[in-house]
């Protein structure tokens, strides 16, 4: 019934109106823009570095991948949980992380970092202005290149950027790490629920995107202990930074450390930037986020690009040799 009302057009009231007007792009344009890239890639990093502990896998695997990817600059996003009281605090503590990331990777930090939103999307009319958005305007309308944006937290960032300047929606690909596959029962998990309104505008603006969902695709990216010491331990500064955070972690969320594993997510979206072909993807109509953080359908929205498989032996093996190779 719900799908029926929707395909009517008589149920659309979970789709925001926007005070803005977006560029809406040609059908062949946006098929292009949402086909497995080749690399190298200009790239961008939007990240909750400090939430836990997989983004600084993630923006490590980046920084070690030159051949192809490009990183032009990391931003830090706005987070919420027991890390932060707030999501300006999880922001300041997300830049500082990046800053000891960079520090052990011994890559200049420039120029290249930018402290982003100090607060979560109220409304589709107000961004929340910040170095982070601004700086990712600046660098979409630089190049005809396109521009990928790795989002791998609350995309408050890249939402405000596309709301302050409309027009970079020509001039970028988001890749996003966040809500769960369009079959499961409910959308929300912790990137998509921190801010709605800027999940929304992802899933609304017409934003070429590509949505990494965590269960039932990241959800594979499970290492354990054992594993993270046989690959990181005495590979260089960075080697024993994530592996220290990683085995320090089962404690902080009071975890039972017997036999456990835990999800790093966020490589994923680092790992299709790199390499497509270790991911099985679909093109599909956007759906509709719902103010009760569910999908809703209708065919005839724009198109996006969804992950439904990843190769989870590929993704790991690329990063560690990566990062054994920088030990050398």
């Amino acid at each position: 019934m719900l799908r029926n009302l929707l395909a009517a057009g008589l149920l659309l009231f979970s789709v925001p109106v926007f005070a803005q007007q977006f560029p809406s792009l040609p059908i062949a344009q946006r098929v292009d823009r949402l086909s497995p890239p080749e690399t190298p890639l200009r790239v961008v990093i939007d990240t909750d570095t400090y939430n836990e502990i997989d983004d600084q896998f993630a923006v490590v695997y980046a920084l070690f991948s030159p051949e192809q990817l490009d990183v032009e600059a990391i931003y830090a996003a706005p987070f919420k949980n027991h890390r932060s009281k707030s999501a300006g605090e999880g922001m300041e503590k997300s830049y500082e992380e990046i800053l000891r990331l960079l520090e052990r990777t011994e890559t200049s930090a420039d120029g290249f970092v930018y402290r982003g939103s100090e607060e979560f999307l109220l409304s589709n009319d107000k961004p929340v202005e910040s170095d982070a958005a601004q700086d990712l305007i600046d660098r979409a309308m630089s190049s005809e290149k396109p521009l990928y944006v790795l989002t791998l937290g609350a995309p408050t960032n890249v939402a405000s950027a596309i709301l302050m300047e409309p027009s970079i929606i020509e001039k970028i690909v988001v890749v996003w790490l966040g809500g769960k596959g369009l079959s499961w029962p409910f959308a929300s998990e912790f990137n998509l629920q921190q801010d709605v309104m800027s999940s929304k505008v992802m899933f609304d603006s017409g934003v070429p995107l590509v949505q990494i969902p965590t269960q039932p695709v990241t959800s594979h990216l499970l290492l354990s202990i054992a594993e993270a010491e046989k690959y990181l331990k005495g590979q260089g500064a960075i080697g024993d930074y994530l592996l220290e955070i990683f085995s320090q972690y089962p404690k902080e969320v009071n975890a039972d450390e017997y036999a456990w594993s835990k999800v790093v997510w966020d490589i994923s979206a680092v790992a299709y930037a790199i390499s497509p072909s270790w991911f099985q993807s679909e093109l599909r109509a956007t759906p509709i986020l719902t103010d009760e953080k569910t999908y809703s359908f209708d065919n005839r929205r724009h198109l996006y690009r969804t992950v439904t498989y990843l190769n989870r032996d590929k993704i790991f093996g690329d990063m560690f040799r990566k990062i054994e190779q920088q030990a050398k």
